[in-house]
């Protein structure tokens, strides 16, 4: 067997993979774990859903194995130290959903600006126009390009902050976004949009310390990972009114459970990691993710360019942060 496919894949992509490759599909491993390793340890590349996980043990008993992909967002299901030790590359499409994603921030900074109103000179609520706010994008991931694009025709400033990325970098200006420190973009955005890929040095990066500096009436979209907020200080914003709504597509399991501080925070709207997944995305991700693991297995190992992969960041992001 040279690719194991443990998750539903387009038909067409399915095909072209089968036409090049001995390809096995098994939909429901999860049942199976021991049947699960014993075809692991025959593959030499894995499609991956975010359900399975592939841990050290699991790498280490799998001598053939040259690739994993990924179609879906996020990588947290992969030990990507132990891959990268093995020379297992972790085959993404960081960009494939780049255009669903900031869909998705653009859709969510117009209902809640429009939605959640705000008091008038006149004493009366109402909502905003996104046209004439500024928005603050947290992380210079690819959707963040397509914001950045996007949210000008509406007429909204755009300003920045990404902790790899000095301010200095001619990406900013590249990319038409303002570098902000993060606190000071706090202080003057209206909308936050946070696209962050998720590391756990970012772990309650935003907490306290940076919640504490909103503009009034903000509102915040993430569809980063929520350990990068500090859930007490997320829900202490919320509840004081620091923060006048936040919208949230990647929650740690029982985030919302009783007897967590964001449970029940007003203005707290959660969605099921659905940012990033339409039909079109998850196309793009299949085929590109498809091609990838075909070039790899069609190089000999001794001559394969070998990529190592972190998740969701460009290329040019993956320096050490450098705190401002």
């Amino acid at each position: 067997m040279s690719v194991l496919v443990l998750e539903p894949l387009e038909a067409d992509v399915l095909e072209w993979l089968a036409e090049r490759h001995a390809v096995q599909v098994a939909p429901e491993p999860a049942d199976a774990p021991l049947t699960l390793r014993e075809h692991v340890a025959q593959a030499q590349a894995i499609f991956l859903p975010a359900s399975i996980a592939l841990d050290a043990d699991t790498v280490r008993r799998a001598p053939r194995l040259r690739a994993v992909g990924r179609i879906g967002a996020g990588a947290e299901n992969i030990d990507l130290e132990a891959c990268r030790a093995a020379n297992v590359e972790v085959v993404r499409a960081p960009t494939a959903a780049a255009s669903a994603e900031a869909e998705f921030v653009i859709g969510a900074l117009l209902a809640l600006l429009r939605r959640v109103p705000v008091q008038g000179a006149d004493g009366n609520w109402v909502g905003r126009e996104l046209g004439c706010a500024t928005i603050g994008l947290v992380g210079l991931t690819p959707s963040a390009r397509q914001l950045a694009t996007l949210l000008p025709v509406f007429g909204a400033r755009v300003i920045g902050y990404d902790p790899s990325l000095h301010h200095a970098d001619p990406l900013w200006a590249q990319w038409g976004i303002e570098p902000y420190g993060l606190r000071e973009l706090m202080q003057a955005a209206d909308g936050v949009s946070v696209q962050l890929a998720y590391f756990p040095r970012y772990r309650g990066l935003i907490g306290e310390r940076v919640l504490n500096f909103c503009k009034p009436a903000q509102v915040l979209v993430s569809t980063s990972h929520s350990a990068l907020f500090d859930e007490q200080a997320l829900a202490d914003a919320l509840h004081g009114g620091r923060l006048l709504a936040a919208w949230l597509d990647l929650m740690e399991p029982g985030l919302m459970e009783a007897g967590r501080p964001l449970q029940g925070a007003p203005g707290l709207q959660v969605t099921p990691r659905v940012a990033a997944t339409t039909r079109e995305s998850r196309m793009r991700a299949a085929w590109s993710v498809a091609r990838r693991i075909s070039e790899i297995l069609s190089t000999p190992a001794a001559q394969a360019e070998f990529r190592p992969t972190h998740p969701g960041v460009l290329p040019d992001l993956l320096a050490e942060p450098r705190w401002r």
